[in-house]
């Protein structure tokens, strides 16, 4: 493909990656329909997981339009995450001034989804091309699925190279360290606890497929606290569904304890970087419910780190350490085991069979 003949420097694209969210009542059946037809989150074979996920879309679409019906029918997760890539792009820029550098955002489930992202990026003609999940932790339900669809679809130019998580990066540490700063000043004199709430996912996926999502969540929480000097703080796993046994304990099972030890909450949503279903919905409304059921006081939640300065400075860090290397690899630690879905244990695996 032609470059452009009034290009100077690289060119260089970063493509964002996330779940993506329904953008009107309209969209809700259809979202949860890609959702739940992805064998990443449903692992059966092709015909039977389609007809799982239209049955489970089905049924949930009624209660899913009235939860994003508090957030005015859609998810704010796709403007939100716009704002990112425009704050990443003043980043980059400024640290790769002879550069062009342009980010795409690229959603798993709902618009702007895979296909059409990787024509605009080949259209572009980009020199080179980091491919950044918004996932701060690596799971084979959200980074493995997002990169493998996109490795499968994109044919364009551009020599390519991933980030697979950054659970302990600088940045991520500290904008959540001066987010919980935050919220704790805001909780006052009162004892509280500090909990950080990840996405649960089943705990077969870690025992049985070697995911290490829980691991990284795991080390980020210790290193968020170490940095803030925690002596009160815990992890619990919120959005548990269907009969398996989930990561836990469950959000909704610390709130109880704390409650029981008659401590206030400082919520930390620390697996999600953007405002969405899961913030806005569960802890804001479901679980603050629930805190006040069992005498919870104060409740403050957080906000996502969203374009925090820190947050946004740490991965503009990672990209430019990137343009750096091939292939998969963390920006900063990442998996503290073999684990056997990581990415980069697989690469060399690869590498040594060759």
């Amino acid at each position: 493909m032609n470059r452009p003949q009034d290009s100077q420097g690289r060119r260089v694209a970063v493509v964002l990656f996330n779940l993506g969210g329904p953008d009107g009542p309209e969209s809700v059946k259809p979202f949860l329909f890609n959702l739940f037809n992805d064998p990443a989150i449903i692992g059966l074979p092709g015909l039977l997981r389609t007809a799982v996920a239209w049955l489970i879309s089905s049924r949930r679409e009624k209660s899913a339009q009235s939860n994003y019906d508090y957030m005015g029918g859609g998810s704010p997760l796709l403007p939100g995450t716009r704002s990112q890539a425009v704050a990443l792009e003043q980043a980059l820029s400024e640290r790769l001034p002879g550069d062009q550098i342009k980010a795409f955002i690229c959603m798993r489930y709902w618009h702007p989804m895979t296909e059409a992202v990787a024509a605009e990026v080949e259209a572009w003609a980009p020199d080179q091309i980091v491919l950044l999940p918004l996932y701060p932790q690596f799971s084979t339900t959200t980074t493995a699925s997002s990169l493998k669809l996109w490795h499968e679809t994109y044919r364009g130019p551009g020599a390519s190279r991933a980030i697979c998580c950054y659970p302990q990066a600088e940045g991520w540490v500290e904008a959540q360290a001066g987010l919980i700063r935050e919220g704790l000043t805001a909780a006052g004199d009162p004892p509280v606890r500090v909990l950080f709430s990840a996405h649960g996912i089943p705990e077969s996926l870690v025992t049985k497929k070697g995911d290490p999502y829980a691991e990284q969540v795991e080390a980020g929480c210790r290193a968020v606290a170490e940095r803030l000097g925690l002596s009160d703080w815990g992890l619990c796993y919120q959005s548990r569904v269907g009969p398996m046994k989930w990561l836990g304990p469950s959000t909704p099972e610390a709130l109880e304890q704390a409650g029981r030890d008659g401590v206030g909450v400082v919520l930390v949503p620390i697996a999600f970087v953007s405002e969405h279903i899961e913030t806005l919905v569960e802890l804001d409304i479901e679980y603050r419910e629930l805190a006040e059921e069992h005498g919870i006081h104060p409740y403050i939640r957080v906000p996502t780190v969203s374009v925090t300065p820190a947050f946004i400075s740490g991965l503009a860090e990672g990209v430019v350490a990137a343009l750096d290397r091939s292939g998969t690899a963390p920006f900063g630690p990442g998996c503290q085991a073999a684990w056997k879905a990581c990415p980069c244990q697989a690469e060399q695996r690869q590498g040594a069979a060759a």
